[in-house]
């Protein structure tokens, strides 16, 4: 039997954190590779933030991942940033190297491996996308989209200056691509030319109010997909999917943004498979139907 202090031991650090499927995603992983490890639920409040990353390793941490709240004010207390991270100022994975901290944002990974798996070529298919939304999700995806080279990205949020904040941030960096925005009441004009929808923003998630869009005009062939896995059909998917569309739940992103941390950690990258996703979409649904009774 093993030492469990010579084992590696990482934690999602966040306020609050108990919700956390994390713990539940890399102890399938950890199981599943016969991996003598551990992850921890560390809840730490806004004003504990600094001392507790800068005492991780002391915590006897290899690393960790950070969750709402935490993710802008992390940006600032590593040592090392990734280009990803650096490009969205915030970060949501953390790991040592050579003695110092660094931080990436792997939800850009999450959702570009969730695309590839669910709809390999999706990407030399899309020539515009509609990103719904303009907050931390939406700059991911939409750099992430832009990484991808895709041509033209709308931009449809409520509070226009929001989006055109986005959309000028991004255009600095990728001058050879489109970045436009729109209001939510224009929106339908532009669903005849979307080869790929996205939905970043809260609506549809158990116990919001629901995403109603009519996608009569989108084209058969567009992509629709949403960041919001719980439910797992959101209604914006169920829409879709009424109508033929292809779609790409949020669930993905998820599990695969946990792939890039666990590689840090435990020193091996992990495959997302129908096992691990069994496994959280049913712990998802039992939360489902413990929330309506």
């Amino acid at each position: 039997m093993s030492n469990p202090s010579t084992e590696p031991k990482a934690c999602i650090i966040g306020y609050p954190a108990k919700h956390s499927r994390s713990p539940m995603v890399h102890g399938f992983w950890l199981n599943e590779y016969g991996i003598a490890g551990q992850y921890d639920i560390a809840e730490v409040a806004p004003n504990d933030l600094a001392r507790f990353i800068s005492n991780l390793s002391n915590h006897g941490y290899v690393g960790a991942n950070v969750t709402v709240p935490h993710k802008e004010a992390a940006f600032h207390l590593v040592d090392k940033l990734t280009a990803t991270a650096q490009a969205l100022g915030a970060v949501n994975t953390l790991w040592f190297e050579n003695g110092e901290l660094w931080g990436d944002n792997t939800d850009v990974e999450g959702f570009l491996s969730n695309l590839d798996a669910g709809a390999p070529g999706w990407d030399d298919r899309t020539d515009k996308a509609m990103v719904l939304g303009a907050g931390g999700a939406a700059r991911a995806i939409i750099y992430g989209l832009l990484s991808r080279n895709i041509k033209s990205i709308l931009i449809v949020n409520r509070t226009q200056t929001r989006a055109q904040d986005l959309a000028e941030y991004f255009g600095r960096s990728f001058p050879d691509q489109t970045i436009t925005t729109a209001s939510w009441d224009d929106m339908p004009a532009y669903l005849p030319s979307c080869d790929l929808l996205v939905n970043t923003t809260s609506l549809g998630m158990q116990g919001q109010p629901a995403l109603t869009i009519n996608l009569a005009a989108l084209p058969p062939a567009a992509l629709v997909t949403d960041a919001v896995y719980v439910p797992l059909v959101t209604p914006i998917l169920a829409a879709a999917q009424a109508r033929g569309l292809k779609t790409i739940g949020g669930l993905g992103m998820l599990l695969h943004q946990a792939v890039p941390g666990f590689a840090h950690w435990f020193g091996r990258k992990p495959q997302v498979n129908e096992a691990l996703q069994a496994i959280i979409e049913a712990d998802i649904l039992s939360a489902c139907q413990e929330g309506s009774k």
